[in-house]
């Protein structure tokens, strides 16, 4: 079965970091770009960061820029999303997606493979 898994949300206080970890089975993640994207309850979906297959090529939107850093191990399949200096804004069900195409604004990546989402509550 090809999925993807997110794992490592949940509720943080402001200021505080949290590691989001996407995992993917019965594909390799290595040759794909994946993207993290997030939707908030009223909000429309916002592409957070995205990566290239080898990783040499990362962006950011410009609300996350300098606190979130996006990284991949394709040995282990896995990507990840460093998120740091968390703010009460950055509540949402973060998602992780992988496509064929990398593109400097990540909302434009279109993704073959979507994970289920892990939420992440920034609350004091």
């Amino acid at each position: 079965q090809l999925q993807l898994v997110e794992s490592g949300g949940g509720l943080v206080q402001p200021g505080g970091s949290l590691r989001l970890s996407c995992a993917a089975s019965g594909f390799t993640l290595g040759y794909l770009v994946v993207g993290w994207f997030r939707q908030a309850p009223g909000k429309e979906r916002e592409g957070v960061s995205c990566i290239s297959s080898s990783g040499g090529n990362t962006s950011y939107a410009d609300s996350v820029k300098g606190r979130f850093t996006i990284s991949r191990d394709n040995a282990k399949n896995t990507v990840y999303l460093q998120m740091n200096s968390l703010k009460p804004e950055d509540t949402a069900v973060y998602y992780c997606a992988a496509g064929d195409y990398y593109y400097n604004d990540c909302a434009r990546m279109p993704a073959d493979y979507w994970g289920q989402g892990t939420q992440v509550t920034v609350s004091s």
